[in-house]
């Protein structure tokens, strides 16, 4: 789940990153353009990867930082 999440993120120009849980859920940072973060919101609660089945999308935390605060898009484990 986590590679399809972090081939949208680079595709959109985000930076952050992805991790899977132990619960079956993902949990992730992402940051970029407003826009571009909007577009991976969607495609987060309505895609995600081709084996995902989601029921349930929750993005919490959310404000507008200045400059970015990470780099690249990666999976962390």
């Amino acid at each position: 789940v986590t590679a399809y999440t972090e081939k949208e993120g680079v595709r959109l120009g985000l930076v952050g990153w992805v991790k899977n849980t132990y619960g079956g859920t993902v949990v992730g940072q992402v940051q970029g353009p407003r826009d571009m973060v909007e577009e991976m919101k969607v495609w987060l609660s309505k895609e995600g990867s081709p084996s995902s089945r989601i029921t349930r999308a929750s993005f919490t935390n959310q404000r507008t930082i200045d400059k970015l605060e990470l780099s690249g898009f990666k999976t962390r484990f």
